[in-house]
């Protein structure tokens, strides 16, 4: 099966939705280490038709695809002990035809791509609902994604951004504030913010 990403598509028809019970095997890893938010989709998942498995780390992950390998997998990017990115490459390995799903807290395109060439078939940013989960997981090749119903704002991605880069600099402001090129009242200004819708 090809890999493929929604964001790629030139194709304009309303996309192809195929259902879990066409699939044989309707196995499901979910690899994230947010306790709640994994064990909601697995659960939501569940009562979809997948037979879910769940990891929080890859170290875990690893190993449950070793001894089961899943044909679904919806993985998170930023793991406690790593990227999701060895998680799908692994995968990918070993189960060429699996279907993954790459999540991430933040909309960043080069990871997009990364993740695809990894063997990912499509990417989402957090939050997420299991229906968009299931949409990405079982849309069609051939097919152009729907739209997310809320996407993040654009003031919402550059706040993520901003704060990701800021916890990368260990919360050091003046760091932050260079390799950002911004200024550094400005910078305490957005940290000092609640997060945008």
């Amino acid at each position: 099966m090809p890999t493929y990403i929604h964001m790629a598509s030139s194709n304009t028809s309303p996309p192809t939705q195929l259902k879990i019970e066409n699939f044989e095997d309707k196995s499901l890893l979910i690899v994230d280490d947010d306790d709640p938010l994994r064990n909601r989709l697995s659960r939501a998942m569940e009562k979809k038709g997948f037979k879910t498995m769940e990891a929080k780390s890859v170290e875990n992950a690893l190993d449950l695809i070793k001894k089961t390998p899943p044909y679904f997998a919806v993985i998170d990017l930023r793991l406690e002990d790593g990227s999701g990115l060895d998680v799908v490459n692994e995968l990918s390995k070993i189960k060429k035809d699996s279907r993954i799903v790459m999540l991430t807290g933040y909309g960043n395109l080069p990871t997009a791509v990364a993740a695809v060439k990894a063997g990912a078939i499509d990417y989402i940013a957090k939050p997420v609902d299991a229906d968009d989960v299931e949409a990405a997981l079982l849309a069609s090749p051939d097919s152009k994604a729907k739209p997310p119903e809320n996407p993040m704002s654009a003031d919402r991605v550059k706040w993520e951004h901003i704060h990701r880069v800021f916890e990368l600099c260990n919360r050091n402001v003046s760091e932050t504030a260079r390799r950002l090129k911004m200024h550094r009242r400005t910078l305490q200004r957005i940290l000092s913010k609640r997060s945008p819708r």
